[in-house]
């Protein structure tokens, strides 16, 4: 680790801790998506965020981005081995937030 994450969860925050970012990677626990399918499943993320959001999550190697040479373009993502690593703490965070709602 460098200097600037010396804490483990700051390391671990800085790659999943935006808002859209374990959104993405939750949806993508049930396998591969294409683009348009992945945005759905988050409807309030807008275009560019969404765009910014995989880039940076394919950046970080938890994600990977897959083309098709078709007409329209097809693109689809699929979680890396890294990336699936997070499920349980994916998973841990939508049934906490299941539990709280039921309060």
């Amino acid at each position: 680790m460098n200097k600037d994450n010396y804490c483990p969860l700051n390391y671990t925050m800085n790659l999943i801790g935006s808002k859209w970012k374990p959104l993405v990677l939750f949806h993508l626990l049930e396998g591969p998506l294409r683009s348009g399918m992945l945005q759905k499943k988050v409807p309030e993320i807008s275009n560019k965020m969404f765009t910014q959001t995989v880039r940076e999550l394919e950046k970080d190697g938890l994600i990977a981005r897959k083309v098709f040479p078709v007409v329209p373009p097809k693109v689809e993502y699929d979680l890396t081995v890294r990336g699936k690593s997070l499920e349980s703490i994916l998973k841990a965070l939508d049934q906490w937030g299941l539990e709280d709602l039921k309060k």
